[in-house]
């Protein structure tokens, strides 16, 4: 079985990584196959950004290169023209490695990944707007008109979810450190559902 799990800018999709994990269900952070395709793209990278995206050991710093794509449809399409086929084989090569296993892929852009037509469920974790908005806050230290836009560039997201032939599950995810024992056990008896072929 091969699970897909995405959700909007800070939902928590890390957090639901987490609970699969506890489940015995490997899960890969395609973000952060993102950061070593960058790494093995560097030449690439330069040759399209520029000098001006390193840092001052001569590696790209991620958050400048974010800030020359961000808002920017032309710049962005060129990154992942860059970077999503590097990240693609690594994906793939990983999913072999798991043997057939129950698997999961995390990704903020699950629809753009090569498994997307291939995953039997999706999970698409959401939680309400102020809750994204003060975790984005707390989490990545952003003034609040970026976080604005981050939220704003993610404008149709769910729809295309439900294009593919995988089931989609939705995970309401409100958890908070007041009521973390509470929601916390909530969202584990939900994601036991998920496995079990439950609710959707």
């Amino acid at each position: 079985m091969l699970i897909g799990l995405t959700g909007l800018y800070c939902a928590g999709k890390n957090f639901i990584a987490s609970l699969l994990e506890k489940r015995g269900v490997p899960v890969l952070d395609v973000d952060k196959l993102g950061y070593r395709a960058i790494d093995a793209e560097q030449d690439a990278v330069l040759a399209r950004f520029g000098s001006g995206v390193l840092d001052g050991n001569g590696r790209v710093n991620r958050r400048l290169l974010g800030e020359r794509v961000f808002g920017k449809p032309e710049e962005l399409a060129a990154l992942e023209a860059i970077v999503h086929p590097a990240v693609n084989r690594l994906t793939d090569a990983w999913i072999v490695e798991q043997g057939g296993k129950a698997c999961a892929i995390n990704a903020a852009l699950l629809h753009k990944s090569s498994v997307f037509g291939k995953l039997d469920r999706i999970i698409l974790v959401e939680a309400p707007f102020l809750a994204r908005l003060f975790r984005a806050r707390k989490r990545d230290r952003l003034p609040w008109p970026v976080i604005i836009r981050r939220f704003r560039s993610q404008k149709g997201f769910t729809p295309q979810y439900f294009s593919g032939k995988a089931d989609i599950y939705r995970v309401e995810n409100r958890t908070c450190p007041f009521l973390a024992g509470i929601l916390g056990k909530k969202l584990e008896n939900r994601i036991d559902e998920i496995l079990s072929g439950g609710v959707q």
